[in-house]
This record gives C-alpha cells, sequence and structure tokens, in this order.
C-alpha cells in the first residue's frame, strides 16, 4: 500500500513540475518590461541624438584635416564649402531639401574650386543635425595649408533643441589645424 502511494504522490510531483506560467505571472512580466522600455527610450533618443551630432562633427574635421593635407601634397588650393549633395560650392544661406539651410545642406572638399576643380569628397545632409557658422567657405592653401581668413568655428547641434551636452564645436586655427570640443563654441575654448 505504501509503495502505490508513493508512486502516486511522485506522479503528482511531477505533473505539477510540467505546469508554465500562468496568467497573472506573464502579465506582471510584460508591464515589468514595458515601464523598463518607457522609462529608457528618452535615454536611446537623446543617446542617438549625441551620436548623430557627434558623427556630423567628426565627419566635418575629417574633411578638414584631409583638405589641409591635400593642400600641402598637391601645392594647390583646396576648399571645403557648404555643398547641397553636388561637388560644387553653394553661396552662403542656400536653402535646401527639407528647409536646412548652408552647412546643414552637407559639404564638399574641392581642390581648386575656380578651375571645374576636382570633388575629393562630398559629405551629404544628416538628418536632425544643424550647423551654425559664420565662414562661407574655409580655403586651405599651400605649402603650409594655412587658412585664409584666420580662425573658424563651427557649432553643431540637434535640430531644434538648446542642450548643450548634444552640442560640438570644431575649431579651425589659423594655422589650418582643427580640432574638435565637446559643448557650444560660445564657451570659453579650453574650459
Amino acid at each position: 500500500m505504501q509503495d502505490g502511494f508513493e508512486r502516486g504522490r511522485a506522479g503528482r510531483r511531477r505533473r505539477s513540475r510540467c505546469r508554465g506560467f500562468s496568467l497573472v505571472e506573464l502579465l506582471v512580466v510584460t508591464v515589468l518590461v514595458a515601464s523598463a522600455a518607457m522609462a529608457a527610450a528618452p535615454v536611446f533618443s537623446e543617446w542617438h541624438a549625441r551620436d548623430r551630432v557627434d558623427g556630423a562633427a567628426r565627419a566635418l574635421l575629417a574633411g578638414l584635416t584631409l583638405a589641409r593635407g591635400e593642400a600641402i601634397a598637391r601645392g594647390a588650393r583646396v576648399v571645403v564649402c557648404a555643398a547641397d549633395g553636388a561637388p560644387r560650392c553653394v553661396p552662403s544661406g542656400h536653402a535646401c531639401a527639407r528647409g536646412a539651410l548652408g552647412w546643414s545642406c552637407g559639404w564638399a572638399v574641392v581642390v581648386e574650386p575656380r578651375r571645374n576643380g576636382q570633388a575629393l569628397r562630398i559629405h551629404r545632409r544628416l538628418a536632425g543635425v544643424s550647423i551654425a557658422t559664420a565662414a562661407a567657405r574655409v580655403e586651405f592653401t599651400p605649402p603650409a595649408g594655412q587658412v585664409i581668413g584666420g580662425f573658424r568655428k563651427f557649432e553643431f547641434s540637434v535640430a531644434g533643441r538648446s542642450d548643450d551636452r548634444l552640442r560640438r564645436c570644431v575649431r579651425i586655427a589659423a594655422g589650418g589645424r582643427s580640432r574638435l570640443e565637446a559643448g557650444g563654441c560660445g564657451r570659453r575654448a579650453g574650459a
């Protein structure tokens, strides 16, 4: 008798282990996952915006470095200018698609632009990124790759937002060297 009783208890134990989750348990887990996703969404959105701004600033920095190097190597004038997806410079304040202006439309690195120059690099517009500068173009001259017109700066930000944590500044010294800084260009350099 005892033996049959033990087998019945073991069978019930085995069956209860194979159950699964109850509806209440599944609902609690679903609510917790949804709450965590809602709490994390703004953080991911800000991270994505900062990444776009940082990427655009680094792309311009790379273009400026390329232009300076090519001016030295080729012994020719190399220009970095606002461009609307084409290998030619556009005038200051030029409006491109979707309401962007000037450098926010994109830029090009062009060798000897006055002589139907060769485009070395074209960077297309990055959606959601705004670029503010007073420079219509940046010209690098041989033999040392100096910039005509002295110091320049470009401020990158998320279009429509004024958070300084989401800004980047590219500064160009008169000697032609460029550097990238976190924060806006209005800040004191090195602060």
